[in-house]
């Protein structure tokens, strides 16, 4: 199992720098990746600052030499795909090669989307999803790309630098569990980041849900699909070793292959450097 730590895009982590030193602390004490999120409006947070994720990521980048470095999550229709494989190309090739590239609808819908005059429609906006995800798949690859789809056109475009990793970084995709749209379209991909109804952000869900999600993701798989596939839980984990691994344990015999640590969404801790730094300094928890 790989750790993870996780922090906003706002707050105390609209600074780069403060990105980079999370990053930094990250990798010394023995964590495997850092995941930020990929926000421009969330009025629940609205009146802090906000970062934008991709520069946050190359301060990271540059101060650390192993660490997996990502968003959690990109809303892939508030982009242009040709924006964002530069981006995530950029990226990758600045890391040699440690980008994880994780994508969903993204949220709220209506304060990401509708605020700037764009629809809120779910299934317009998961239409652009796939079809975007479809799209970076091939700029990644540097080859010519010609596209004619419902949402998005190219003619004879290629994109270089390609993306160090060849076919391109590891996707994961997210949503909220028991919903099964979602997570079909994980199956499809290189992993699931799901948010559970009953377990919100901050929170373990229960066992028996994660290992009821990665029964359905398993059997929804392509006949040809191939290598490993990464079920990404996340949460608070207690202070004490032991309560650690007995809240990690069952969920790794679930199925999961990732614990992503993550603040309370609404504790006041969220995106405040110093007791971020407390809880990457102590070090992921021991199985």
């Amino acid at each position: 199992m790989r750790f993870s730590i996780n922090i906003p895009n706002f707050g105390d982590f609209a600074d780069p720098r403060n990105v980079a030193k999370v990053a930094a602390a990250a990798e010394q004490t023995g964590w495997d990746g850092l995941f930020v999120w990929d926000h421009v409006l969330h009025r629940q947070y609205q009146g802090r600052p906000f970062g934008d994720p991709w520069m946050s990521l190359t301060a990271a980048a540059l101060a650390t030499s192993r660490l997996r470095l990502g968003t959690l999550l990109t809303p892939v229709a508030r982009y242009r795909p040709q924006q964002l494989a530069r981006q995530v190309a950029t990226l990758d090739q600045l890391s040699g090669g440690r980008v994880i590239f994780a994508a969903g609808l993204g949220g709220p819908v209506k304060d990401e989307y509708a605020s700037f005059g764009d629809t809120a429609e779910p299934p317009v906006l998961a239409e652009r999803l796939d079809e975007g995800l479809e799209l970076l798949g091939r700029f990644w690859s540097g080859a010519p790309v010609d596209h004619q789809g419902k949402h998005y056109e190219v003619r004879d475009v290629a994109l270089l630098p390609a993306t160090a990793q060849q076919p391109g970084p590891p996707v994961w995709i997210g949503g909220f569990w028991p919903k099964r749209a979602p997570m079909r379209r994980a199956a499809r991909w290189n992993g699931a980041v799901p948010l559970f109804e009953s377990a919100l952000h901050g929170h373990a869900p229960e066992a028996a849900e994660v290992r009821e999600l990665v029964d359905f993701v398993h059997a929804n798989r392509p006949a040809d699909a191939t290598g490993a596939f990464d079920f990404v839980l996340g949460g608070a984990t207690p202070t004490d070793a032991a309560k650690a691994r007995d809240l990690i344990g069952p969920l790794r015999d679930a199925g999961a292959t990732w614990w992503d640590e993550r603040q309370d969404q609404d504790g006041p801790d969220l995106d405040r450097l110093a007791p971020v730094l407390r809880r990457v300094e102590a070090g992921p928890p021991v199985l």
